[in-house]
């Protein structure tokens, strides 16, 4: 009996409303080179328009169903994803309600995606003349052509639909010619290389010139070398060695290279690691972990500067002695430079780099160095959980609290999660280490769920700083509008003693809005319901949410007269106010304006770790993770927002924040020193912070949490709607939310749900779309996600003007 092969493929560019794995046949001719994990190309839909897919599985069937479409091409020769990957791209989709697809491409690098290209030319034999008016203009249009055009050329010539499909109608009615092309965005990276033909034609050698004799003898040495170091050596141009090729006498051939990163740490020698006995003892028992037979999960938990970096370094040291995959993530580009300077001079090129700010071609590489086996460490943010590690023994997750490890774009993954399905795959050991651990994660560790290892002491002579609050509440006795006296005189003792300070100002720009002195009207943008930054280098007020900018101007929009005035400051005000305290200090910025640049982090992070500067002002982005030891000041200027912001987690990133900062100082010989200035000084909060006391923090909140039912007592999900109408936008809501109400009663009365909502969230309107969100308190199951799946995709399929995506335990409810 005949046996038909059948393939189920993750098809892109699908909607999540109608998404799943594609059935398609797969002809005698590419059984061979069908497997899981390759990409093929396949038609779908109605178009004759070929799309890639990355087959998850193959079966063998008696007979075909009649409409199965078939598999048109492989385009890998080997599967890019192992049989692990494409389980966790199946958790992935499942966990955060995106596409098969979009789950499959987390593993691949950008550059490493198909480009499809579709042309066509006018069929000159066609002799139906019963074409109607759009086709007449196309056909003749291409006929006097006489040559194949892109699609998107004709559609701009011929004035149509850019959705259009009657170029693909036209091909199968004998109309159109079509020609289908497909290249990778990026390529690999070649140099061209030179070495000796064989050859029997004495004739040639014996015409060459002196210059060609030359370059023979060099290739004679070297055997095979590139082009331009043959010409170096020889002493030669490139015009010579052409010749010589043209004579048959030498080839030329692509030798493929990678694209190298700066790093100028790959020289250091390796420091012995000498461990406290406290270290010592969580070394010893996450090396038990690791040697375990299952997967494990533990969290290093420890104040600011007690070590961990060093205990999980020595464990990698024993991982790669086992020939494992190891990947360690970060919460920051900004942290990079450090982290790689570290790991560079101790592992050289075993080390893989992965974060945003690589180019394509970079990230291409770094992607095919682990593939290929020769990366066995993977360093980087939330995406290097991805690393295409066959088989994973150790995964790291530094600052694990952090709120960059949960993706805001689809698949709303948190990397966390995948982390830990990856090494349970593989039966690895999940690390994560933090001086302040989400409450997920602490709670896990209290309950047995991960084993805890706890450092309570700074490593070495160091000691934790001695932190002083500032009250502001009266702004009574202030140096300038952000630095009180105390500050200011603080700041300048250390600058005459050649020490640094870092000044955190979580608020970038000049001032943080506009107001009319008159009608108390707030210049806000347009498009967004957010006030207007200044932006003195440019003399411009902006929006940090959609980039919309216009000039400063003193008219008010609302009541005519001149009094527009500023309020507030940020970063680039503060600039200025420490020039003011101390004119000849030197002054370096960090925040999203002064680090959009490539390597900006790596530059600015550098000199200021050489003492270049001598005062390091910035957002969160100079909070966490850093270590210079000539910092002996940190000051915390305005923490009292995030302190009473309208969010179950508020009190929590307002501890982290200030413990993660004020842990900056004194981490050298020197004892540190901070300063907190705040209108709260009695906060509960900022004085655990002040002395590094989650443990009372964590016991204090816990019961808060309990009461109010937040997590870690139970999930959130949140599903939410945008459009342009305001109100269609709410009745959208509305709707979603009875629909829910029935299918819970209907279906799924098992799964017990606390629904709030529809709501607007903070920032109510963004880029010129009005936004609701629906809050649903429930627990993660399979059961409460498939409710959740079915109702979203059956408003996506009749809602055509309001979009809506899900997210499961979101870093911002509100």
């Amino acid at each position: 009996m005949n046996l038909f092969t059948v393939a189920k493929v993750a098809v892109e560019n699908t909607a999540y409303s109608f998404d799943m794995l594609f059935d398609y046949s797969v002809p005698d001719f590419l059984f061979s080179s069908v497997k899981p994990g390759v990409r093929v190309f396949v038609p779908f839909g109605n178009s004759s328009k070929k799309r890639v897919g990355v087959v998850f599985s193959v079966r063998k069937e008696k007979e075909l169903p009649k409409k199965l479409k078939s598999i048109c091409g492989v385009i890998d020769s080997e599967p890019l994803l192992t049989e692990e990957m494409l389980h966790t791209a199946n958790f992935v989709h499942d966990q955060t309600f995106c596409t098969y697809y979009d789950a499959c491409k987390q593993f691949l690098p950008l550059g490493y995606s198909m480009k499809i290209s579709v042309s066509f030319a006018a069929d000159p034999n066609f002799s139906n003349e019963i074409l109607d008016d759009t086709e007449r203009k196309i056909y003749d249009f291409l006929l006097s052509k006489n040559r194949f055009l892109k699609d998107e050329t004709i559609i701009k010539e011929c004035g149509l639909k850019r959705d259009t499909d009657i170029l693909d109608r036209m091909f199968m009615g004998g109309m159109l010619l079509r020609n289908t092309e497909s290249k990778r965005r990026v390529n690999d990276a070649v140099l061209k290389m030179v070495r000796l033909r064989e050859t029997d034609d004495d004739t040639a050698l014996k015409k060459l010139t002196k210059k060609q004799n030359d370059v023979l003898k060099v290739i004679e040495e070297f055997q095979t070398l590139s082009i331009k170091e043959l010409c170096y050596f020889a002493g030669v141009s490139a015009a010579v060695v052409s010749a010589l090729e043209s004579k048959g006498i030498i080839e030329t051939y692509d030798h493929e290279v990678y694209r190298t990163l700066p790093n100028e740490a790959k020289e250091k020698s390796v420091e012995k690691i000498i461990l406290s006995d406290e270290q010592n003892h969580a070394f010893e028992g996450l090396s038990k972990l690791y040697q375990s037979e299952k997967a494990e999960g533990a969290l290093l938990f420890g104040v600011t500067g007690s070590g961990k970096t060093q205990v999980y370094l020595k464990l990698i040291d024993n991982a790669m002695k086992t020939g494992r995959g190891i990947i360690v993530m970060i919460p920051e580009i900004s942290l990079t430079p450090q982290i790689l300077s570290l790991f560079y001079g101790r592992y050289g090129d075993k080390i893989a780099v992965f974060h945003s700010a690589l180019s394509l071609g970079e990230r291409l590489d770094e992607w095919k160095r682990v593939k290929r086996g020769e990366a066995r460490i993977a360093v980087g943010t939330r995406s290097a959980v991805f690393a295409p590690f066959d088989d994973i023994g150790l995964i790291i997750i530094d600052e694990e609290q952090e709120h960059t490890y949960k993706s805001e774009m689809t698949p709303r993954y948190h990397a966390r999660e995948v982390a830990a399905y990856r090494v349970g795959k593989h039966k690895g050991l999940l690390l994560l280490s933090s001086a302040t651990p989400s409450f997920d994660s602490y709670t896990k560790a209290q309950t047995g769920v991960y084993s805890l290892f706890t450092l309570k002491k700074r490593y070495g002579n160091a000691v934790l700083p001695k932190v002083q609050t500032i009250d502001t509440t009266y702004n009574s006795d202030m140096a300038t509008e952000n630095i009180s006296s105390r500050l200011a005189y603080a700041l300048q003792e250390n600058f005459k003693n050649g020490k640094q300070s870092i000044l955190l100002l979580n608020r970038r720009g000049y001032n943080t809005f506009v107001s009319c002195s008159e009608c108390g009207t707030v210049a806000s943008c347009p498009n967004c319901s957010i006030s207007l930054t200044y932006h003195i280098r440019n003399g411009r007020m902006m929006c940090h949410y959609c980039g919309y900018t216009v000039p400063f101007t003193k008219k008010c929009k609302n009541c005519g007269n001149e009094s527009l005035s500023f309020k507030g400051s940020g970063t680039q005000k503060l600039e200025e106010q420490i020039a003011e305290i101390i004119p000849s200090a030197r002054v370096l910025r960090m925040d999203a304006d002064t680090t959009t640049s490539r390597y900006s982090y790596e530059d600015k992070f550098k000199r200021f770790g050489n003492n270049e500067y001598d005062i390091l002002i910035g957002t969160q982005m100079v909070a966490k993770g850093l270590d210079f030891p000539n910092v002996t000041l940190v000051g915390v200027l305005c923490v009292d927002q995030m302190l009473y912001n309208d969010d179950y987690k508020s009190g929590e990133r307002a501890f982290d924040l200030i413990t993660q900062v004020v842990g900056r100082s004194g981490r050298g010989e020197t004892l540190g020193t901070a300063f907190v200035q705040t209108d709260f000084t009695e906060n509960e909060i900022i004085n655990l912070a002040a002395t590094q006391d989650y443990e009372t923090f964590y016991n204090i909140e816990l019961p808060i949490r309990r009461q109010m039912i937040y997590p870690p007592f139970c999930d959130i999900c949140t599903v939410s709607f945008s459009g342009e109408s305001e109100s269609l936008t709410n009745k959208s809501a509305m709707k979603f939310l009875n629909d829910l109400k029935e299918l819970h009663k209907n279906d799924f009365a098992d799964q017990k749900i606390i629904v709030l909502g529809p709501v607007a969230p903070k920032i109510a309107k963004i880029g010129g779309k009005f936004r609701v969100r629906i809050i649903i308190k429930c627990k993660n199951t399979k059961r409460m996600r498939e409710m959740i799946s079915i109702l979203l995709k059956d408003f996506l399929k009749n809602n055509k003007e309001i979009t809506a995506f899900a997210d499961m335990n979101p870093e911002d409810v509100m």
